[in-house]
């Protein structure tokens, strides 16, 4: 049993066997309809519970899409439904669940939720997001990355905008996979100081540039979130706009990087905000092979959680 957590907690070499995985799983699937199971069916005979205390639609539909292709069956569970952490302590229901189910994916907001379920389950626990990071996001966006680019080892990744949990869980991917990534963005939303250190330590080259336009230069990859979340007040959102709005990733700021550069947004995205239209229907924009391959990167994720 293994729980994936975060990506700095797992070990790099197990995080390059999921990339190859997920891979090897997509291009099993070539030309496929995208109902039809998988010729291997690894979760067969096994229930999954997917718990979404924040709504979602790429997480929830990927990872209901990708346990039923290989075999298991999935029970969807809302907040609201179970209560988490109000009628019944988080350790109470980790216990009874595993009990019932073979995994456990969970998409929350505090990151101790999640490290309560994780300590006190006894079935693997998938950290689907929580307000501090989103590791199934990065493993599919460096997944993408590769394929389109080869390996991301040695690479300059750009984040413009809020040092959210995506860009957090960036920083945790640069120091297991070996690349550097340059932060640009008001000093206020700075991403945490100690994630920015654990990358420096395992050896990847972490800069924070306020001036988007020097930051994108010589970029191999540019990366980009929403301004605001959906829980967050309007005068918040106006007051992060405010900030936000020289470092939006329009064509002129693309073309400060390297030609052959990709972009790359999690969605959903308010466009025309944090990036142009122009931008993400643009040659060098990746978006959608980045939500798909959400897919392909969790179904490696869970085999591995389960040691299979």
């Amino acid at each position: 049993m293994k729980h994936f957590l975060d990506i700095h907690k797992t070990a790099a070499t197990d995080l390059r066997a999921m990339i190859g995985t997920a891979r090897a799983m997509k291009t099993a699937r070539n030309g496929r309809p995208k109902g039809a199971p998988d010729d291997d069916q690894p979760l067969a005979g096994r229930m999954v519970a997917l718990i979404f205390e924040k709504p979602s639609t790429r997480t929830r539909v990927s990872f209901d899409v990708g346990v039923r292709q290989m075999g298991g069956q999935t029970m969807v569970l809302s907040g609201k439904e179970m209560q988490l952490g109000h009628g019944e302590t988080i350790a109470d229901t980790a216990r009874v669940l595993s009990r019932y189910v073979d995994l456990i994916m969970i998409r929350t907001f505090e990151e101790q939720t999640l490290l309560e379920m994780a300590e006190h389950a006894t079935v693997p626990v998938i950290n689907g997001l929580t307000n501090r990071t989103h590791p199934c996001q990065i493993m599919a966006d460096i997944m993408t990355y590769e394929e389109h680019r080869g390996p991301i080892a040695g690479k300059k990744v750009v984040w413009c905008g809020d040092g959210n949990n995506d860009c957090a869980s960036f920083l945790h991917a640069a120091g297991q996979f070996g690349f550097d990534v340059t932060f640009t963005g008001p000093e206020t939303l700075d991403p945490e100081a100690a994630f920015v250190a654990e990358a420096r330590a395992k050896g990847a080259t972490i800069t924070i540039d306020r001036d988007p336009h020097r930051a994108v230069e010589g970029a191999d990859l540019v990366v980009t979130d929403t301004w605001v979340s959906m829980h967050d007040p309007e005068s918040a959102k106006e007051r992060r706009h405010n900030q936000l709005r020289p470092y939006q990733v329009n064509e002129a700021l693309m073309a400060k990087a390297k030609p052959d550069a990709l972009f790359m947004h999690c969605l959903p995205a308010h466009r025309n905000d944090e990036a142009t239209s122009a931008v993400m229907d643009g040659p060098h924009s990746v978006i959608f092979d980045e939500a798909e391959n959400r897919l392909h990167a969790q179904k490696a994720i869970m085999r591995w959680s389960l040691g299979l």
